[in-house]
């Protein structure tokens, strides 16, 4: 690894498992000192052990992020207290996927569905910009989705927060500049998990089929993605969505 985050610190949500932990994991590879956090204390703790094993520098801050205030200031004051009092990189992972139809929505889900896609990162963020700010800025990495821009006949109050969080990324880039803070986001298409099983591969493939790639692909390309947008490398990168799909939004669909 080229080191590109060394004495840098990061706050990584929903990184007990998939996307989150492999963002984790690169970030900590390239010498930033990671903060996992999660509602799993045990799968938690065992990101961190297997991030410390590798000779990187991490702790687990447990966190059910609800879309209250409150849980997401809890987070970022315990993240900060962890982290010296500062946070350079912030990447709001953390999300819900319920599937669901228009019709069998009802008042829970769709607060549900809202409070944590929406309302808890943009807490988190409002909680951990004066700190940002103070320290001389930082960089703020939102997760979006590839269903956010093409639709699918399912799950809309997914992808309408999806859209959401892709409008408050370009928002908060005009709005957090001025401070110093770069704002972002990923938006990572169909990705396959080591934690899944074996017939949510396959259908994930089925999706990806006569796309420029081909496959569904792996939560280390997203990873990848967010090193890049929290190194000084995308520093001229300002209120981006950046499509890690392979090519599923960009390009035709080509029939088999």
């Amino acid at each position: 690894m080229t080191q590109r985050l060394l004495g840098r610190t990061a706050l990584v949500t929903g990184s007990t498992s998939n996307i989150g932990r492999a963002i984790a994991t690169a970030l900590a590879a390239e010498g930033a000192h990671v903060v996992v956090s999660g509602r799993d204390e045990e799968r938690g703790r065992a990101v961190v052990d297997a991030l410390r094993a590798a000779g990187g520098t991490a702790d687990f801050v447990r966190a059910d992020l609800d879309g209250s205030s409150a849980r997401s200031r809890e987070l970022a004051d315990q993240a900060l207290a962890l982290l010296g009092g500062r946070v350079d990189v912030l990447v709001n992972n953390a999300g819900v996927f319920p599937a669901h139809t228009t019709a069998d929505t009802d008042d829970a889900l769709a607060d549900h569905v809202l409070a944590v896609n929406v309302k808890a990162p943009f807490f988190l963020t409002q909680a951990l910009v004066p700190a940002m700010a103070e320290a001389g800025g930082g960089v703020v990495i939102n997760l979006g989705s590839w269903v956010a821009r093409l639709a699918v006949p399912t799950s809309p109050l997914y992808a309408a927060s999806k859209g959401a969080v892709e409008t408050l990324t370009r928002a908060w880039a005009g709005e957090l500049a001025a401070q110093n803070i770069r704002v972002n986001a990923i938006s990572p298409g169909v990705i396959r998990s080591a934690d899944s099983p074996e017939r949510v591969v396959e259908a994930g493939d089925r999706l990806m089929s006569g796309t420029p790639a081909g496959t569904a692909g792996g939560p280390e390309a997203i990873a990848a993605a967010a090193v890049y947008l929290a190194s000084d490398d995308a520093g001229f990168v300002h209120g981006t969505v950046l499509d890690v799909d392979g090519g599923r939004t960009g390009v035709a669909v080509v029939a088999g």
